[in-house]
């Protein structure tokens, strides 16, 4: 055999488990509790502006929620973000390229980027509740330069 193949056989194993690192169990973040006293369209407004922040696009807004998918070269995520005035909750819809899979006793995989999105954007939408509440999200916004 020669060497190059033998190099190889013996790097094939580590090759894998670096790519299965690149997995981690899917879990839909815990809910967010929404501030005593905030509407149904402060909430969406709250929503609507984490998930344009971080540059996921408004699909559809249904009575329920908003669906969103987060579009790059080569992947796609989508989630639907459920909210009332007490809670904002993120669920897992599908994904495209991001390792998604279901093993044998129902753990669910997905690639470790898509749950570090998913933490952003749970505290960028607990961020926008805050703000929204506190008066903070009816300031006018500085203008560029002024």
């Amino acid at each position: 055999m020669s060497r190059s193949r033998l190099l190889l056989l013996l790097l094939l194993p580590m090759l894998l488990l670096t790519m299965a690192f690149r997995q981690t169990p899917l879990v839909d973040p815990p809910p967010i509790d929404v501030p005593a006293g905030l509407t149904a369209v402060q909430v969406s407004k709250a929503v609507k502006g984490a998930l344009i922040g971080r540059t996921w696009v408004v699909t559809a807004e249904h009575a329920d929620g908003i669906d969103a998918a987060l579009n790059g070269n080569d992947y796609q995520a989508k989630i639907h973000v459920a909210f009332d005035t007490h809670q904002v909750r993120i669920r897992y819809v599908d994904s495209t390229n991001l390792k998604y899979k279901v093993k044998k006793d129902g753990t669910r995989l997905i690639h470790t980027n898509y749950m570090n999105w998913m933490r952003y954007l749970s505290g960028d939408i607990g961020r926008d509740l805050q703000l929204i509440s506190a008066g903070a999200g009816s300031m006018p916004m500085a203008s560029p330069g002024g």
